[in-house]
């Protein structure tokens, strides 16, 4: 039989009811900044500078609208994909965050975990409080990639990837934004300092140190003269696919898949190293024309709503990286919070595919997507 008015109108008002914590991303974020004292929460929310890029980043993905089709069959919608010969069970990954121990006691391990529970990717940052053999053990079915920084010492390089292939890690993804530290003046305010003893294990295990080194060490140890070249031999050398992290333009992505890059991941390190770079949404279009299909193109920096990861997808995008959202969430409630932000982030995904009229994430294409109109500085 079907419904009656009493059960129609019943389930409406358990639809009604007010949910309890946060709703979305913002929520979380608010939520870890209840948490975090000054100096913890100004080294992972602030950018370079006057942090312009790092507001851009957010509102560049707000320029952009969405142009849904209609009466088209989205009864079977999955965010569901693909990716470096593997699934995933959404085209969000987690990016890499350094030092996640500053906000939560498990830290990477957490992480790693809410990542693996969400069917996802987790990408652990050279700067991690955690080895990659730690978190690999932690969360045994998840997939993961490996974030790399090179050092001058090759030895030191090549013992970090080996960790990272040892412990059953998929890809090295090797940042290249970074040959200096950029000008976080909000950690100059606060005088925030990584707390003495929380190191990066990694290192110091590829060091053959016992003691915690220190992350002035670590930037110390780093090599600011990695060329095109050095790409090309680690790129060759790796049994694993090394990506490239930290490109905004057509000419740098084709020179990275000219040099062996199995992947390209547009990135302006979440506005913390060059103010007034490009936003990553105002970048990833000649990036994708320029790759023309013969490598993944990946994208972060300012994704905060399903609907941007959608419009990233539809500007031709294979995937997006979040790292402050899964953050806040890890602050907020540990590995159950950032795999709440995840699940969050795909369900509102699904909602747009379908509000789009797109099954899957390949659907969207750029037909999907149109600048939005300028606003007049004499709008009312």
């Amino acid at each position: 039989m079907g419904a009656g008015p009493g059960d129609v109108l019943a389930r409406a008002r358990v639809a009604l009811t007010v949910t309890e914590g946060p709703i979305n991303v913002a929520d979380f974020e608010r939520v870890a900044s209840e948490e975090l004292d000054a100096g913890a929460l100004g080294y992972f929310a602030g950018g370079a500078g006057d942090e312009v890029t790092l507001r851009e980043n957010v509102e560049a993905w707000r320029r952009w609208r969405l142009r849904p089709r209609v009466l088209v069959d989205v009864d079977g919608v999955d965010a569901a994909t693909e990716l470096l010969g593997g699934p995933v069970s959404m085209p969000i990954l987690v990016a890499p965050v350094a030092y996640q121990r500053l906000v939560d006691p498990e830290g990477e391990i957490g992480m790693a975990r809410a990542a693996a529970e969400a069917g996802t990717v987790m990408c652990l940052s050279t700067l991690a409080t955690a080895r990659p053999s730690e978190v690999a053990a932690a969360a045994p079915p998840g997939r993961r990639w490996f974030q790399l920084y090179c050092f001058r010492e090759e030895a030191v390089t090549r013992a970090l990837i080996d960790e990272a292939v040892d412990s059953g890690f998929e890809a090295i993804v090797v940042t290249v934004d970074a040959p200096r530290g950029g000008n976080r003046e909000r950690d100059r305010r606060t005088g925030f300092k990584i707390p003495e003893g929380l190191g990066v294990p990694s290192v110091a295990a590829a060091m053959g140190v016992e003691r915690a080194v220190t992350i002035e060490e670590t930037f110390a140890l780093m090599d600011p003269s990695l060329s095109w070249g050095d790409l090309e031999d680690l790129a060759s050398e790796c049994s694993l696919p090394v990506l490239v992290k930290g490109l905004l333009t057509a000419d740098d992505a084709e020179l990275a898949v000219e040099h062996g890059a199995a992947g390209v991941v547009v990135s302006n390190h979440g506005g913390r190293q060059l103010d007034r770079a490009l936003a990553t949404a105002d970048a990833l279009s000649e990036v994708v024309d320029a790759v023309d299909g013969r490598a993944p193109v990946l994208v972060d920096g300012g994704i905060r709503r399903g609907v941007d990861v959608a419009i990233a997808l539809a500007l031709g995008a294979d995937a997006v990286l979040v790292g402050r959202p899964a953050l806040w969430g890890l602050a907020a409630d540990g590995a159950a919070g950032a795999g709440r932000v995840l699940a969050l982030l795909r369900e509102e995904l699904e909602l747009a595919l379908a509000l789009c009229g797109c099954a899957t994430p390949a659907d969207l294409g750029r037909s999907h997507v149109q600048r939005a109109p300028a606003t007049s500085v004499y709008s009312v």
